[in-house]
């Protein structure tokens, strides 16, 4: 049984790890609240663009495809972009989005190149040896286009030289603050059919809806021209949606996991609390009984030497003085 000066110890040391938890909630949550805010305003913007891009290549259909636009029947190799987090203390939010990464590219039964976007995703691919040809780390916690373009620059260059077929990102989308859930999103070619669809859709997130119609676009300088400026464009705009689609997951993840901690470490508190009162009351309680029994025994000898003090005295003989005249 550990002793007092034990559990006094580990007493103070949960109630520094809760000041700490509390204080990463703290910062979670003003930070969820501006990811939130991004995500909400770009995904509108992300849907209208993707509209506007199957509506332009409705209305094009004389025009020759654009390389990223363009699906290719053999798949031969796949590369996939995984988007974690730099740092952990956020839950199960990098281990699900890891599990349904590996599982999708074991249900895809091709070779997968890796680029990883996170520490976390980086350390656990290399150690599982994954083929990891990229990694990005220290994104910017309120990211821009410009933070990405490495990234979609590796991507697109390896599809349009050939090196892979389909490249897809796997990303935690941000439902609500409750709730996040990890997808497979296909992205290039840019297109509302691919393989993975066809072999492990249960991962793959489904793609908007748009509204389709018979618009008359007209093109300045060309049509070609157009397409060319939006499609590169566009493929970025679709990491970038990811980008703040997985940032905002991460900060409700640690909120919750923080807010968790912290509530543990509470319980943890008040159950060692109670654990040292009651180790105390024992410890008090034995010392009184020490002191009641020292009291008791030396009462005893008090009363010994009282009696044998008696004894001594009655077993001595009496001497009689008498007055003399």
């Amino acid at each position: 049984m550990p002793t007092l000066r034990e559990v006094k110890n580990r007493i103070r040391s949960v109630r520094n790890i809760a000041q700490i938890t509390r204080a990463l909630e703290a910062v979670s949550a003003s930070r969820v609240r501006r990811a939130q805010a991004r995500v909400l305003a770009s995904r509108i913007y992300a849907e209208k663009a993707w509209e506007i891009l199957v509506n332009v290549q409705a209305a094009s259909k004389n025009l020759p495809l654009h390389p990223l636009l363009t699906e290719r029947e053999d798949i031969n190799k796949v590369m996939v972009v995984v988007i974690t987090s730099d740092r952990g203390l956020a839950g199960a939010y990098n281990t699900n989005i890891l599990r349904v990464a590996q599982r999708f590219a074991t249900r895809l039964g091709k070779p997968v190149d890796y680029v990883t976007v996170g520490r976390k995703g980086r350390d656990s691919l290399a150690r599982q040896g994954a083929n990891v040809i990229a990694s990005f780390t220290d994104i910017s916690a309120e990211p821009k286009v410009s933070d990405i373009t490495p990234i979609a620059h590796i991507a697109m260059d390896a599809y349009l030289n050939g090196e892979v077929d389909e490249v897809l990102i796997a990303y935690t989308d941000f439902i609500n603050m409750l709730t996040q859930r990890p997808a497979v999103l296909g992205w290039l070619p840019l297109t509302t059919h691919t393989v993975a669809q066809q072999v492990a859709a249960e991962y793959v997130k489904d793609v908007a809806t748009v509204s389709g119609g018979t618009q008359n676009y007209e093109y300045e300088p060309s049509a070609t021209a157009v397409v060319d400026e939006i499609v590169p464009r566009f493929t970025e705009l679709q990491l970038y949606q990811a980008l703040l689609e997985a940032q905002a997951s991460e900060h409700a993840a640690r909120m919750a996991a923080m807010k968790n901690a912290t509530d543990n470490a509470t319980q943890l508190t008040t159950d060692l609390t109670l654990q040292y009162n009651k180790a105390r009351q024992a410890e008090i309680t034995a010392e009184i009984l020490d002191i009641v029994g020292g009291a008791n025994a030396l009462q005893q000898a008090i009363e010994n030497t009282a009696a044998d003090i008696l004894d001594l005295s009655e077993s001595q003989p009496k001497v009689n003085v008498g007055a003399t005249r």
